[in-house]
């Protein structure tokens, strides 16, 4: 069900998903009100309750999306590295390393540099994308509320009193 502990507080976060009470304070007792009054009330809450869940999915997975961008730059960024290479300043670069090595070997450090600019930016995407996690107060929300549509699974202390 909607309600505060499922409201997104995190400094991370896209933005609240606000609490929404499923019976208003208007004073009136429910044993005053209709069964046609109360089915409404009931359809409408149902209806509100539904709404909040959903605007709360788009909140968690719009910041999980955000974290997954920005895992992908830097695969990104790793996949120019290791195709292109950056083709002249790395030939550049293997012939000054000939000015004290042989061709071969200033060359294969080169390449060697290269690979390890690659995995570098590599294993930073992984470890932004490992960070990402299942949108788990929707989750929860959801159960709360499957549970609370379910009948005879109550208890009389988890049931709102109907009248006084």
């Amino acid at each position: 069900m909607s309600s505060p502990k499922h409201q997104r507080n995190d400094p991370g976060g896209v933005g609240a998903v606000p609490y929404i009470p499923l019976s208003p304070d208007d004073g009136t007792a429910a044993g005053e009100q209709s069964i046609g009054k109360l089915v409404g009330d009931a359809t409408q809450h149902l209806s509100t309750l539904v709404r909040a869940e959903v605007e709360l999915a788009k909140s968690e997975v719009v910041a999980e999306a955000k974290k997954a961008t920005k895992g992908a730059v830097y695969f990104i960024v790793a996949a120019v590295i290791a195709l292109y290479s950056s083709f002249f300043f790395f030939f550049a670069l293997g012939y000054v390393l000939y000015i004290w090595l042989s061709l071969a070997a200033a060359f294969g450090i080169v390449f060697g540099l290269m690979l390890i600019s690659a995995a570098v930016f590599g294993l930073l995407g992984w470890r932004k994308v490992k960070k990402l996690k299942a949108p788990q107060r929707t989750i929860d929300s959801f159960k709360d509320t499957a549970a609370a549509l379910k009948p005879g699974k109550h208890t009389e202390d988890e049931l709102p009193s109907v009248g006084a």
